[in-house]
């Protein structure tokens, strides 16, 4: 029997289905259950849509961008189309304070960092070269067998159960296991780490509007969650220099940071490791369960990977450009007029970047929502933006995906949409359906000691 259909229960959020571009809210309460409806109104009809007053300053609009041109331009210029972080830790440095005194004002522990580490575009560059590279960028390779493991543990749980909650059974512990090894943090106290990653996500999850803004309580609540956050990596921090080993926090305190001249600071070493578990554990569990959805609806996908390993690196990509799990941004600020898709773009505004609409841009993909393995350029997505500053992490989560379902393909040898489903999204602006229930079948051959294919370099 066929796994039953996808279906989406519009009629379980308050949000009606749109027809009309006057139809579109991406932002509004449940909007994730229409947002590709909505993409293709407003390719069709408003490719570039402002929103008077979303800007950063007084009287200033915003603008979604919705087109992959126009995303691809924006990303690739930083200096054109300033980020806007950086234009935040910029006004840190122009008043001389020390990343101390700016997390004491900003409470962000990555603005803090970043007021020593990199507040130029050179030492972005070196900073990622430097510190990140080995372990989350193309370093990451070498974390593959360690992938493996775990995901072959983690399927041990429930493989003879018939039944999963693909979400928690296997889709949020890989990530956060992954990132506790890689890390050097005990696997118990992933439970803390992951509570203490919702809370600093809080923003793109329950922040109103384009500019996720929170209300006073909704802060002080964001705050209250990440108590004990920061003397939890100062602990370890500690221990890491009295005892260095073989993960990244260790050699975070031992690396010699060439653009200063020096090692780096404790509050510096704990903007890193803050960076690494925000960006590192979310993106890739909403990827696993999304592609998880795509084989349940394409059983004729997942027989041709099974019988084929070699393409899981292009299912990996094509899934990333049809599902991404962050779908939109508002990170980039205009330094100068600008014109794009024939609308009148002024200085000062504020740039919306819609990564997911670009992903199904007709434009650029033949068939946009169409599962293609056969695509060609398959990285031309911007799931993970592109660029000077495409996400430093990008490697890692493309690692981990692949082994993952090199894993899951070996030991599975059926999945289908189990009962139960409801197939509701978390608010904000990531793609987190919030649980997935599926029908597993063992593969005869399957073996929790065997090794998955090996995969292709993600680069």
């Amino acid at each position: 029997m066929p796994p039953p259909p996808r279906h989406v229960n519009h009629d379980l959020v308050p949000m009606g289905c749109p027809v009309h571009l006057d139809d579109v809210d991406l932002f509004g309460e449940g909007a994730q259950e229409h947002w590709y409806e909505s993409y293709e109104i407003l390719h069709r009809d408003a490719p570039v849509l402002r929103i008077e007053g979303g800007g950063l300053t007084d009287g200033a609009d915003a603008f979604v961008l919705t087109k992959h041109d126009d995303v691809v331009a924006v990303v690739k210029d930083p200096e054109r189309f300033r980020v806007v972080t950086t234009l935040r830790v910029d006004k840190h440095v122009e008043r001389g304070l020390t990343p101390e005194e700016a997390y004491a004002e900003s409470r962000s522990l990555m603005h803090a960092s970043m007021v020593s580490l990199r507040p130029t575009q050179e030492l972005y560059f070196q900073h990622r070269r430097e510190l990140t590279d080995p372990w989350v960028g193309p370093g990451a390779l070498r974390h593959r067998e360690m992938i493996a493991e775990i995901a072959h543990g983690l399927i041990d749980e429930w493989i003879d159960d018939g039944e999963v909650d693909f979400v928690q059974g296997f889709a949020r512990p890989l990530p956060q296991i992954v990132m506790a090894t890689i890390l050097g943090f005990p696997r118990e106290d992933i439970g803390r780490l992951a509570a203490w990653g919702d809370a600093a996500v809080t923003p793109f999850v329950h922040g109103s509007g384009l500019r996720h803004e929170l209300s006073a309580e909704q802060a002080e609540d964001m705050n209250l969650r990440l108590e004990g956050f920061q003397d939890y990596i100062d602990a370890h921090v500690a221990a890491k220099r009295a005892d260095p080993r073989d993960d990244m926090v260790s050699f975070l305190c031992d690396v010699r940071y060439e653009a200063l001249g020096r090692k780096l600071t404790d509050i510096e070493i704990a903007g890193i490791v803050h960076a690494m578990i925000i960006g590192g554990l979310e993106t890739t569990q909403y990827a696993l369960v999304e592609q998880a959805q795509l084989l349940c609806e394409d059983p004729a996908a997942f027989a041709e990977l099974r019988s084929d390993p070699s393409r899981i690196r292009s299912f990996v990509e094509e899934s990333l450009r049809l599902r991404a799990p962050t779908h939109g941004l508002s990170t980039r600020v205009t330094t100068r007029d600008e014109v794009f898709q024939g609308v009148d773009v002024p200085a000062g505004s504020l740039l919306h970047l819609r990564f997911g609409a670009a992903n199904v841009d007709g434009e650029e993909f033949e068939r946009p929502f169409d599962l293609d393995l056969d695509r060609a350029a398959l990285t031309r997505h911007v799931t993970f933006s592109t660029g000077p500053r495409v996400c430093p992490g990008a490697t890692l989560s493309r690692v981990e995906q692949q082994v993952a379902w090199a894993t899951l393909l070996e030991r599975l040898a059926s999945i289908e949409y189990g009962d139960g489903n409801d197939w509701l999204h978390q608010p904000g602006i990531m793609l987190s359906t919030l649980r997935v229930i599926v029908r597993t079948t063992p593969a005869p051959t399957g073996s929790a000691d065997s090794t998955p294919p090996a995969t292709h370099d993600p680069a």
